[in-house]
């Protein structure tokens, strides 16, 4: 016992009671050291347990980098390409896109030690005491932000390997709720051997899968593949609009339910009495459909089963959990290769790309809109984005993407050169992919198309001021763009107001109350809907200078709404 208290001897009353305190509030879990693997950039949100000594408390924003814009279609929609770190992004999207979000995927860094996560500016050594604590604080804030963002019909695809699967389990557990996971994937990574460790070699990795809320998704459904539709070989003579056929037993290996044991009348009026796969009642619609079959055995007796047509369920059958040969890290490198046209034997700019193939399998098994919104906030080379892009291609859809991540220079090109993540190498990506390249062979690569919009985070003073309100509002345009997905400016009184448009919405922005007169008279120029942001110190808004308003419209209160949002997610 007195060991036991020798460890306890430095502490203070303080960290002893905080400690109590931390044990008492967990049941089950992880527990971590998060004052120890506090990140230091949480000083810029207010977040709780920041240093009093760290005096530079400010609220994210964004500032759009104009000479980056694409645009090759203005009927198609605009996707984003965030600058800067993926926390202050993510703050930011709560604003913008809120319960927006379809689908996420994130290939966050695996904590190896072998220098590839970064926390306070610093690599995190395999022998750090505090390597899996670091990790668990960095992921935690941004999987609560990102949650966030997801709709009710929202998923969320997170890759890992063995290094911190098990820790990331049970945070998304926490995060999302136990009740939320879908599944875990094993993804083989790579086709052959190679070298392994000192017992297996290594070949596969993990795909973590959360619901935002699972009993409000549709089940995950593919196209058979070709080896499965070889089983469906019958076909009946007489209902040929159902597709081919292959028999299963009714019989159920299933535990005892006594609501599945019933007898069942054969062609020659005996009864087969046993457990079943379903109840009574849908049996005999099965019957009555044609869906049942029986099979006389030389003993006298029968076998039941039923028919799965081809065409049920449109052909579609749900995925299986192991990714056996669904490309491999290998495709990632090549497939950037051929982008940036590198020839063979010299090294990619960015080692770890996922495979294209893999990131559209998983937005395509987890919605089936064509219009779905999918979010990569730690967006590396941007695979994401052109999966989104290829799947567009595919279908003619209108999906649209938002890609975040920070510009931190890579040094494992093998090369003297230095490539910033965004800016020589996620961006660079999108635009040729967009626009066309040449790969190294010389051939041309047709662009798929689109439009993009890259933004850089910046940051306004939080405390609640009246300069830093005004400042607020006066750098609020490009987020409130965003959030209406309007981009063309059609009228700009400076700071006064401006005016932007598409189609037949407009979207208004008032920063000088004084002015509401004249934007009312340039807004009856424009005949559509209007959504107005005024600003205000609080969350009113002035209703009565807007009656008479020619155009429909809805009045929102800046910057009062965006730090509410910002409050939210930030308490103390």
């Amino acid at each position: 016992m007195a060991n036991n208290h020798e460890k306890y001897k430095n502490h203070s009353r303080e960290e002893l009671i905080d400690e109590l305190e931390s044990l008492k509030k967990k049941k089950y879990g992880l527990v971590w050291d998060k004052k120890n693997s506090q990140e230091m950039l949480d000083a810029f949100v207010n977040w709780e347990n920041v240093p009093e000594n760290f005096t530079s408390k400010q609220f994210p924003v964004l500032k759009e980098v104009k000479n980056k814009e694409i645009e090759t279609d203005k009927v198609k929609p605009t996707n984003l390409l965030i600058e800067g770190d993926n926390y202050h992004s993510l703050a930011v999207l709560n604003f913008t896109h809120q319960n927006a979000i379809d689908v996420i995927y994130i290939d966050p860094p695996y904590n190896t030690g072998n220098k590839d996560f970064i926390y306070n500016d610093k690599f995190v050594d395999r022998d750090d005491s505090f390597r899996h604590s670091k990790w668990l604080s960095f992921m935690e804030k941004r999987l609560r932000l990102a949650k966030r963002l997801l709709k009710n019909t929202g998923v969320i695809f997170i890759s890992i390997d063995d290094n911190e699967q098990a820790q990331l389990k049970m945070l998304c557990d926490e995060v999302f709720e136990e009740s939320n996971f879908v599944a875990q994937i094993v993804w083989r990574k790579k086709y052959g051997g190679g070298k392994g460790s000192r017992f297996f070699v290594d070949l596969h990795e993990y795909v973590l899968c959360y619901a935002k809320n699972i009993v409000k998704i549709d089940q995950f459904l593919i196209q058979r593949s070709n080896e499965q539709s070889v089983i469906f070989k019958e076909i009946d003579q007489y209902i040929k609009e159902r597709g081919k056929y292959y028999i299963r037993p009714l019989k159920s290996g299933l535990a005892f339910r006594k609501n599945l044991i019933y007898p069942i009348e054969c062609p020659d009026g005996s009864e087969v009495k046993t457990q079943w796969i379903c109840a009574k009642e849908t049996y005999l619609r099965l019957l009555n459909e044609e869906r049942i079959v029986f099979k006389k055995l030389k003993n006298g007796t029968y076998n039941v089963y039923k028919k799965f047509y081809e065409k049920d369920g449109d052909g579609l059958v749900h995925p299986e959990s192991i990714f056996y040969d669904l490309a491999y890290n290998q495709n990632g490198k090549e497939e950037l290769k051929n982008i940036f046209n590198i020839s063979e034997g010299r090294n990619v700019p960015f080692e770890n790309a996922k495979p294209i193939k893999l990131i559209k399998y998983l937005i395509n098994i987890s919605t089936n809109s064509k219009n779905a919104l999918i979010l990569d906030f730690m967006a590396g080379s941007g695979t994401t984005g052109h999966a989104v892009m290829q799947s567009n291609k595919a279908d003619n859809g209108n999906r649209r993407f938002i890609l975040c991540t920070n510009d931190e220079e890579l040094d494992n090109s093998g090369s003297s050169k230095k490539h910033k993540i965004c800016s020589d190498i996620c961006y660079p990506r999108i635009e040729k992919v967009i626009r066309g390249y040449k790969n190294p062979k010389s051939e041309k690569v047709v662009g798929l198309g689109g439009n993009l919009k890259y933004f850089k985070t910046d940051f306004v003073g939080s405390d609640s001021t009246d300069k830093n309100k005004r400042d607020l509002v006066n750098k609020s345009a490009e987020m409130i763009c965003i959030k209406e997905d309007i981009f063309d400016l059609v009228v700009d009184k400076g700071l006064d107001y401006k005016i932007y448009q598409r189609g037949k919405n407009f979207l208004g922005i008032i920063f000088d109350l004084d002015t509401i007169t004249d934007f009312k008279k340039e807004a009856e120029k424009h005949k559509g809907n209007f959504m107005i942001y005024c600003f205000s110190y609080t969350e009113a808004t002035p209703e009565k200078e807007f009656k008479g308003l020619k155009n429909k419209y809805v009045l929102k209160p800046i910057p009062a709404v965006i730090l509410r949002i910002y409050l939210e997610i930030f308490k103390k």
